[in-house]
């Protein structure tokens, strides 16, 4: 069960149990310090379980082996030329907060909302927050994230976002309340790891920071513009942009791609190649257009929708799988604009207004498939500026960088990955809030073909 977050009610309930054992079984124990020696009084505020472990080191490179990640959780997401630092040692805890849905399966707890918290030996003053990409659940940024702070000295901490997998949209009583609850879960997470943090390094945090990619990017911008209090700014990556005044978003190109790209790959269909570019994908972008209607254009297009219009296809479970055109009841021919006031309403509390409170840097690849930038980056930027914070906002354009960075592994003499661009610009948002230095003005970044490019990103 989902509900929007009040300001009104920032804190969650101060209630906490708390169980200092291990997820699995350590090869070696952490030593006795005086870290490992703090377990007993850590206690996350309003987690209903949690558990604690002391690790001689808390990025993927230990914690795949000790059962403390899950790598099937961040699959696709870096490129596998990707390096990572390790050798971080510290305290994670795992748990969950209220809730009364059981789709995620991890640790053997069927329980949603689920967290983790990570807090290095080495503290830096400051804490990452980051929400699940996609459908996926609170490991999902161990990969991408958590192992590249937590290696500058930041706590990181993540939310499952309340409902995970293909079936999320089961979740909740009216359209969209599975999606407003994972505004209300990073919300939730940001809070309890503020004072967990704060209680288990004895001095008060310098810095929190949001960073996401995908859905997460989407948390990132709903925080920013709905509870700037609690962050001193955020990286989104190519998130999902959902706007309130019914312009085009997921729901209006994803049935495009499944009714014109079939044409368009079996005869090269000029009509129908032309109609995928009005949807809002990219010139030049047709070489990945395959990858994403196998894998991911229908499931997404289905389920979102069934989330946002469950009544569109009758009693049926999120539509028909890859059914073609003038099937009854098919998501190839679903038409936003035409769906009653209800679906636009379901939307609209879902959206972005672009009203960011603190400073934002939106890194976009021009070849996202799933997510174009047309209709999700350049359209979020333009409404930063129609709310008079563009001053708040950096926007960084990728050439050639797409959704998955798996994709660059596929195609790498077309291609770059846009995490190392993601990284990059959080150290520009570090030197931002530190008043050290302006980040560049927004600009499309020229693709990088020389160099490390799994590893590097220049966004001057």
């Amino acid at each position: 069960m989902s509900f929007p977050f009040r300001r009104s009610a920032l804190l969650p309930a101060l209630v906490a149990t708390f169980l200092a054992l291990p997820l699995a079984p350590v090869a070696s124990a952490a030593p006795a310090d005086a870290r490992c020696g703090r377990l007993g009084s850590l206690h996350v505020p309003g987690a209903r379980h949690q558990v604690a472990a002391c690790l001689d080191d808390l990025t993927t490179a230990s914690t795949t082996a000790s059962g403390h990640t899950d790598p099937a959780d961040w699959t696709g997401l870096h490129s596998t030329a990707t390096r990572n630092p390790s050798g971080v040692p510290g305290i994670q805890i795992d748990g969950y907060f209220d809730d009364t849905s059981t789709s995620n399966p991890t640790h053997g707890w069927n329980h949603d909302a689920q967290f983790v918290i990570r807090l290095p030996e080495r503290w830096n003053g400051g804490l990452v927050v980051a929400g699940a990409p996609g459908n996926r659940r609170q490991y999902a940024n161990d990969f991408t994230i958590s192992d590249w702070v937590l290696a500058k000295g930041y706590a990181y901490a993540s939310t499952d976002k309340g409902n995970v997998d293909l079936e999320f949209y089961k979740d909740g009583k009216r359209p969209g309340d599975a999606i407003t609850e994972w505004y209300r879960r990073m919300i939730e997470v940001t809070v309890a790891a503020r004072v967990t943090v704060a209680r288990h390094y004895g001095k008060k945090l310098r810095k929190t920071y949001a960073m996401g990619i995908s859905n997460g990017g989407q948390l990132v911008r709903w925080a920013l513009e709905n509870h700037p209090e609690l962050y001193d700014g955020g990286v989104d990556s190519e998130g999902t942009f959902w706007p309130p005044d019914g312009r085009p978003n997921a729901l209006t190109y994803l049935p495009v791609a499944l009714r014109e790209y079939p044409k368009y790959a079996a005869t090269g269909d000029p009509e129908a190649h032309a109609a995928m570019l009005r949807a809002g994908f990219a010139p030049g972008s047709e070489f990945l257009w395959d990858f994403n209607y196998r894998i991911l254009w229908d499931a997404t297009q289905r389920k979102v929708r069934e989330e946002l219009d469950p009544d569109f296809d009758g009693d049926l479970d999120a539509g028909i799988p890859f059914c073609q055109s003038g099937t009854p009841n098919c998501d190839a021919d679903y038409d936003f604009y035409a769906r009653p006031k209800s679906v636009h309403q379901a939307v609209k509390r879902a959206s972005h207004t672009g009203r960011i409170g603190k400073p934002l840097i939106t890194v976009h690849g021009t070849l996202d498939t799933l997510l174009p930038i047309k209709v999700h980056g350049d359209a979020y930027a333009k409404s930063v500026r129609a709310q008079g914070r563009a001053a708040k906002h950096r926007y960084y354009r990728i050439e050639g960088a797409s959704h998955l960075d798996i994709e660059y592994d596929m195609f790498p003499d077309r291609m770059r990955p846009l995490l190392p661009c993601m990284r990059t610009a959080f150290e520009a948002l570090e030197r931002w809030t530190a008043g050290q230095q302006q980040p560049p003005p927004s600009a499309t970044i020229p693709r990088q073909t020389s160099g490390d490019v799994a590893n590097t990103c220049s966004i001057s």
